[in-house]
């Protein structure tokens, strides 16, 4: 960590990421960070949390929440421990596997029902339908094996307590696959498409549900990133400077 900190959030949050070529966040996890409104003594679990860009951001926008941030590679967990501390944000880590078995994750300290609110922004490829990266950690931050996301989504729903809400970003065209695994386990299901400019197909979806909800499908305005020229838009800007 011998590069100077990236400064998120108009400046009021300053992280560590890895090193240039290695899988690093920004947008999509500041989008992440904005999609739930947990209130102040509600816990939170950025789930797959990288160096815990999303699940602090969170808790800077919500003072008073009790974070966790959940990571399996060990270089990261630190990171994610450091960036809490440099921050003086009180989050605990745990580092375990989101597709480890129940008793597996438990034993590590991520135990069911545990939780208000889960934000998470899950590898967004299945193997054999990506080319992976040379770099093993960024090839592991973007891609699981097949049926990778049913098992990530049914871990949120195991740690979420009943009512709890899920937050999620992934690729647009995996829109129906996301469906798919929520169904059963979540109801209230939101989805927000972000598109880079005003004319161009949409590349990411956000994603709100609601654990054992009845409630209805919502498909909800668009949120554009940039405009004409390539600056962010009113809305992108405001986002990124929280």
């Amino acid at each position: 960590m011998t590069a100077p900190p990236d400064a998120f959030l108009g400046g009021r949050l300053h992280l560590h990421q890895p090193p240039r070529g290695a899988h690093r966040a920004g947008t999509d996890a500041i989008l992440l960070a904005h999609l739930l409104s947990p209130r102040p003594g509600e816990s939170l679990c950025d789930l797959g949390s990288g160096p815990g860009i999303a699940g602090l951001a969170c808790a800077t926008l919500r003072p008073g929440l009790s974070v966790t941030l959940v990571e399996r590679d060990p270089d990261l967990a630190a990171l994610a421990r450091a960036n809490a501390s440099l921050n003086a944000l009180p989050a605990e880590v745990i580092e375990a596997d989101v597709l480890a078995p129940g008793r597996v994750r438990a034993a590590a300290g991520l135990h069911p029902d545990s939780f208000d609110c889960v934000l998470t922004n899950p590898p967004y490829f299945e193997a054999g339908r990506y080319r992976p990266s040379p770099d093993p950690a960024k090839a592991s931050a973007h891609g699981f094996a097949a049926g990778g996301l049913e098992g990530w989504v049914r871990t949120c729903a195991g740690i979420l307590r009943p009512g709890g809400r899920l937050g999620m970003i992934h690729r647009a065209d995996a829109l129906p696959g996301c469906l798919a695994v929520l169904a059963g386990r979540f109801g209230g299901i939101a989805v927000r498409p972000v598109h880079p400019r005003a004319d161009d197909p949409a590349i990411r979806i956000l994603v709100t549900a609601v654990k054992g909800s009845r409630a209805g499908f919502s498909l909800q305005p668009p949120l554009v990133l940039h405009r004409a020229d390539g600056r962010f838009t009113p809305e992108a800007e405001a986002l990124h400077r929280g």
